[in-house]
């Protein structure tokens, strides 16, 4: 189970030990307080382990320890839980390396995990619950880097699911609504965020999109995550569905207002969807080039 600093993989590793099971559960940092707190609160069956996904060493590191702990009897599930976004912007506004931290972290580092283990959930017929987010199925606002590499993780999985169906191995996705885990609620995070990125951007850039228009979207989005849910179950209950059900559904919808959005994403035209997400999540400001004004300026000037 992986990225169980906080969150849904702290809460699953938790609903997992209650349980009874023998978890695996890795964590950027052992002495974090999400760590500790595991710690305190799960029996001595649990084991915590380094990994920073980005990082190979880390990764064959986990699968070495998981292989020597699991060879006789295989491996029944892997939760690939660990996601990673820290750019609220346009596309064209985030830097290049937001997008690459976010492939590695979201794609290649889960795809490098579950083929490492896939040879003992080969062995155990076992499953595979990884999740994802609707941002990879939609065209969010701001979300390009994150959604992009939700959208290769997404695809990636439904093609395990195609392929590792002769072996008997079952896999699911989550695409949970909005929840509070991690730093997603902690507006300092979001506005240091957002002094880097103002501070990375070119000057040509800047003026083309305008300061305010940055700290907009920002201020959207810290609003947005205000209505963020506190109460984790339904996602803990859908990712434990998906590793003890007889029959797992292939993608889980856990939160409020999943259906409406998904209903309008694939039956209505493409402006009512651009329309409702701008008005569900961010709807920015017309970039400072734009805008009336600007062009008065101009022309005065």
């Amino acid at each position: 189970l992986s990225g169980c600093d906080s969150g849904f993989g702290q809460a699953t590793a938790r609903h997992l030990d209650i349980m009874g099971f023998r978890v695996f559960a890795t964590v950027l940092d052992l002495q974090s307080p999400g760590a500790q707190e595991l710690r305190r609160s799960c029996s001595p069956r649990l084991t915590l382990l380094q990994m920073d996904l980005t990082k190979t060493d880390d990764i064959q590191r986990v699968l070495q320890h998981i292989q020597a702990h699991t060879n006789s009897t295989g491996l029944w599930g892997l939760v690939n839980n660990a996601g990673f976004n820290d750019t609220i912007a346009d596309a064209e506004l985030s830097p290049l390396g937001k997008f690459r931290t976010c492939m590695e972290v979201n794609f290649f580092g889960s795809l490098e995990l579950t083929k490492g283990l896939l040879p003992l959930l080969r062995s155990a017929g076992g499953r595979i619950v990884t999740v994802s987010s609707p941002a990879g199925d939609m065209p969010f606002p701001c979300l390009a880097a994150y959604g992009a590499s939700k959208a290769a993780l997404s695809l990636l999985m439904d093609t395990f699911r195609s392929e590792l169906q002769p072996w008997g191995i079952k896999v699911s996705l989550i695409l949970p609504g909005y929840y509070k885990t991690g730093t997603t609620c902690d507006p300092a995070f979001w506005n240091l965020q957002k002094q880097q990125l103002l501070a990375s951007l070119p000057q040509e850039l800047l003026q083309a999109y305008g300061e305010d228009y940055v700290e907009e979207i920002n201020q959207q989005f810290i609003q947005f995550m205000k209505v963020a849910v506190e109460d984790l179950s339904a996602v803990v209950n859908s990712i434990t569905d998906g590793l003890l059900a007889a029959n797992p559904a292939v993608r889980y919808y856990p939160g409020q207002g999943l259906g409406i959005m998904y209903f309008i994403h694939r039956y209505l035209p493409y402006f009512v969807r651009d329309l409702f997400l701008k008005g569900f999540f961010i709807n920015p400001k017309l970039p400072r080039a734009l805008r009336r004004e600007h062009h008065n300026d101009v022309k005065k000037a």
